[in-house]
């Protein structure tokens, strides 16, 4: 198959979310069908406290996966299974809500410049309802492998023999954290047939085979073929993540994704009932 040629450009958007935490939303539901099987992308950065500390007190999900990604800072986490800690610079927190579950999670004021992703994965219809599940992974279990002149940390998938922390996961997916240096290149290979998406973080460099110019947040979205390329301009950091798509329809209400706008409207009855959560109670 060809190289890839990047087929959009979606340039992030300020938004206030939680209990008024300041993000950079990058695409969500007007865009999810793009990115299948991926729902929603943000970023959240600021050297001003009160843009974060806010926080996201107790709130439900269900039907999706959080991967919540932490590059500089801290955000303290609690949910109705039980799990309590903080994701420090450079760890993750992998969620599957599955059936449903309750969680909190709270920044914390750090030095300098705080600096995040959250990234929701849809789950297949049929693990719509699976067990909640929480893992928590720290840096040191996230490895590095070389793609031509960058370094990649692989968080889920296997890349020139460095496999992610990140298994069992109900979709098929890759997840990297990039940085190339000035003037470099790299190149990729991916699985044909899947959605891949760079998300530049910091610099700015050109993508696909067209040599499509990106710059810090904005997210380049690749046609169909089986490899990427990347040229940085100066130093680059970005996201990329490709996965399988699921093909299957989406009802979406704020942190509950289903299948069916009955099964969506059925959740929020529950929600309402006190009988949301299936897992045993803690």
């Amino acid at each position: 198959m060809p190289a890839r040629k990047v087929s959009k450009i979606i340039t992030g958007r300020y938004t206030i979310d939680g209990a008024g935490v300041k993000l950079f939303r990058l695409f969500s539901n007007n865009e999810a069908h793009l990115f299948d099987p991926f729902l929603l992308l943000d970023s959240f950065g600021s050297d001003n406290p009160a843009d974060y500390i806010a926080g996201f007190p107790w709130h439900p999900h269900r039907g999706i996966e959080t991967v919540t990604y932490m590059i500089n800072g801290e955000v303290d986490h609690g949910d109705s299974l039980g799990n309590k800690g903080t994701i420090k610079s450079g760890e993750i927190q992998w969620m599957t809500a599955g059936s449903g579950i309750i969680h909190q999670e709270m920044p914390q004021e750090t030095p300098g410049r705080s600096i995040g992703f959250q990234l929701w994965v849809n789950l297949p219809a049929k693990e719509k309802m699976c067990q909640p599940t929480y893992r928590g992974i720290t840096a040191d279990e996230i490895k590095e492998a070389k793609i031509g002149d960058a370094t990649a940390k692989v968080v889920c998938g296997k890349v020139n023999g460095v496999t992610g922390p990140v298994h069992g996961l109900f979709v098929e997916a890759e997840y990297l954290d990039i940085s190339l240096p000035a003037g470099k290149s790299m190149s990729h290979k991916t699985h044909a047939g899947w959605n891949v998406f760079a998300f530049v973080y910091s610099g700015s460099g050109q993508f696909g085979t067209g040599k499509e110019p990106v710059k810090e947040g904005q997210v380049a979205l690749f046609g169909e073929g089986d490899e990427i390329s990347v040229i940085a301009n100066g130093q680059l950091k970005f996201l990329l993540v490709s996965g399988k798509p699921l093909r299957e329809p989406i009802a979406w209400g704020g942190p509950i994704v289903v299948n069916t706008q009955e099964e969506l409207q059925h959740a929020f009855e529950e929600l309402q009932l006190g009988t949301f959560i299936k897992h045993k109670k803690i």
